[in-house]
């Protein structure tokens, strides 16, 4: 017999930012069953993973981070990652999350039990965790990519992702190779380039860029910080408008986005003297199709005499280093893959069933989609984090996630107060709001060209098509009518 739902026992795979919000935010509401199971050693998700040389965010610290625990010291604009993940680990230990996590828990098998109306977690240890909800907190960035090319296992040197940094490698006097050029390159491509020989800078599709200045605090600044009453908060708006902003040249590329994209190039055209190199490096799509790439120094490194960058794509890899479609072979010691995410492919390769035994891959074969990024039907009582259409071009994910975490707490409250034992979005509910959702992408910048936004068929799965203020007002209050409850 199906126990009550006074105390539910909830489970949160992955102890990033959207694990530990919806963690906290459960708990101060009374939820206290709560387990979380992390499969790395230590909490932070992406900012425990990703330790290249210069990481950082590039969205400023006081938006990148949860609106109830504002930080005053920060030491900079955009701050490094180690900043970020002491900052994660001080809010989990305050909030009286931390002992809820179980690391090196890596969940290959989520089952949902129509007869128990329970959830069962395996782990790859072997171990099991039943839950009467279930939260995938994986995120869309926890899966690095390196692509399939020819030979890839003959290269003779030394290779890893940026995302899996081997600092016992010392990089200093080598050849090295770094392919891709996105958001994590731009910031260890400067710091690489200084210590390496011969840098080789592989790029498949230039991008477009806006000045990013991160220099520590002057001490003048970081007492008027901490000091003077509402600066922060007055900042935190500043910024929240400043980044709608730039979700609005994205859905108006036309008007808004050309002049912001007229800013972006005269930014470009000052960073790149060199006209041959500029004509290399220049994007050949509309101005906030793929990812805007903050940065003042990574420009200026291709311009150095140690530096090359090649547009010749990648043919395959050699035993001595990469060959182009050229002919021309690449030697180097050591290849740096900057080269991403499986952002696509969410919560994969965990295996998730639902309540006939469908796996959610199966349900999503056309694409991912969930009502709202966090609800799937035909899988009851189970939620998703930084899910399907939550990924934002202009904005801050922290933002997302406390909206999504307030939201699944208000759904299990319902759940709680009611007596009911598990909640399912309603199919039609689900399908015409991702119609709308997959309509509003027309006519924007993001439709503009191939990105990592958009999966293996086209369809844009990764970002929101809308603002931040818009999500929170959908998300503010939970619609019990778009669900059914058993």
């Amino acid at each position: 017999m199906a126990r009550a739902m006074s105390s539910p026992r909830i489970v949160i795979v992955g102890a990033g930012f959207g694990g530990i919000a919806a963690a906290i935010e459960l708990r101060r509401h009374g939820f206290d069953n709560v387990t979380i199971l992390e499969g790395a050693a230590d909490l932070g998700g992406t900012w425990f993973y990703n330790r290249y040389p210069g990481a950082a965010c590039d969205v400023p610290s006081h938006l990148y981070s949860f609106s109830y625990e504002q930080r005053r010291d920060w030491s900079r604009l955009c701050s490094p990652q180690q900043e970020i993940l002491t900052y994660l680990r001080g809010v989990a230990r305050d909030h009286g999350v931390t002992d809820a996590i179980h690391f090196s828990q890596r969940v290959s098998d989520c089952a949902f039990d129509r007869d128990g109306g329970r959830w069962t977690v395996r782990t790859e240890s072997g171990s099991t965790h039943e839950a009467d909800a279930l939260i995938l907190a994986t995120g869309q960035l926890s899966r690095p990519f390196i692509p399939s090319l020819p030979g890839l296992d003959r290269f003779a040197g030394h290779s890893f992702h940026s995302a899996r940094w081997d600092h016992s490698y010392d990089l200093t006097g080598r050849r090295v190779a770094v392919v891709g050029t996105g958001a994590s390159a731009v910031q260890f491509v400067p710091e690489v380039a200084r210590r390496a020989a011969h840098l080789s800078v592989f790029q498949r599709t230039g991008n477009w860029f806006l000045p990013r200045r991160n220099r520590v605090y002057s001490p003048l600044l970081r007492a008027a910080i901490r000091y003077i009453p509402g600066l922060q908060s007055l900042r935190r708006v500043w910024l929240f408008e400043y980044c709608e902003s730039l979700t609005v040249a994205i859905r108006h590329p036309r008007t808004f986005g050309r002049l912001v994209g007229l800013r972006s190039a005269a930014f470009m055209r000052r960073q790149l003297p060199d006209p041959e190199l500029r004509r290399r490096v220049w994007p050949d799509y509309t101005f906030g199709c793929k990812r805007v790439l903050f940065s003042s120094q990574y420009l200026p490194t291709l311009s150095r005499p140690n530096v090359e960058l090649i547009t010749e794509p990648i043919a395959d890899v050699t035993p001595a280093g990469l060959r182009t479609g050229d002919g021309r072979e690449h030697e180097v010691d050591c290849i740096i893959w900057g080269t991403g995410f499986t952002a696509t492919e969410f919560v994969a390769p965990m295996r998730v069933r639902g309540a006939h035994g469908r796996p959610l891959t199966e349900v999503w074969r056309d694409g991912a989609h969930a009502h709202l990024g966090m609800s799937v039907p035909g899988f009851p009582s189970m939620f998703l984090m930084y899910g399907p259409n939550t990924n934002t071009s202009g904005g801050s994910i922290i933002f997302y996630l406390e909206a999504q975490a307030s939201y699944i707490r208000q759904a299990l409250e319902h759940l709680r107060s009611g007596g009911h034992r598990r909640l399912e979005v309603r199919p039609e509910v689900e399908a015409a709001s991702d119609r709308e959702l997959q309509a509003r992408f027309a006519g924007t910048a993001w439709t503009g060209c191939d990105s990592w936004y958009r999966d293996e068929r086209g369809r844009i799965v990764a970002n929101w098509p809308g603002y931040m203020r818009e999500y929170m007002g959908r998300t503010r209050a939970f619609a019990a009518a778009d669900y059914v409850f058993t």
